[in-house]
């Protein structure tokens, strides 16, 4: 199985507790976290709509409807990618092992989380 990923959807996915926009974008974030954790899984890495966005209410051509909140977003992408190699397919189970020690810290992740409207909720940000 292949995956296509935002860099800030590697965190998301980690905190990911079956909160989201919609009951559509809620089941396929659902089934995309439960595809990330089989061994043959890979994953390729950016910072443009992904697997997780095709379900998101607020896409639109690629895009997220709210220009302001489209630039935060692929901010956010850049800063995970900058500590990883997008140039390559990743094994999933490896790249999210790399991810979890990478982001350890909130310090790690302020750029990413502190702005995010889930971060409240978000497993992986409450644990650092």
């Amino acid at each position: 199985m292949k995956l296509i990923l935002r860099g800030h959807h590697l965190l998301c996915l980690q905190g990911f507790q079956g909160y989201g926009y919609d009951e559509d974008f809620v089941k396929n974030m659902s089934e995309i976290n439960r595809i990330r954790k089989l061994g043959d899984t890979t994953v390729s890495i950016t910072n443009e709509a992904d697997d997780i966005c095709k379900a998101c209410p607020n896409l639109k051509d690629n895009l997220c409807i709210n220009e302001t909140q489209n630039e935060r977003i692929i901010s956010m992408d850049n800063e995970v990618l900058s500590k990883l190699n997008s140039s390559k397919e990743h094994n999933a189970l490896d790249l999210f092992e790399k991810v979890e020690k990478t982001f350890n810290s909130k310090e790690n992740v302020s750029k990413i989380c502190s702005a995010c409207m889930w971060h409240k909720e978000c497993l992986f940000y409450q644990k650092l």
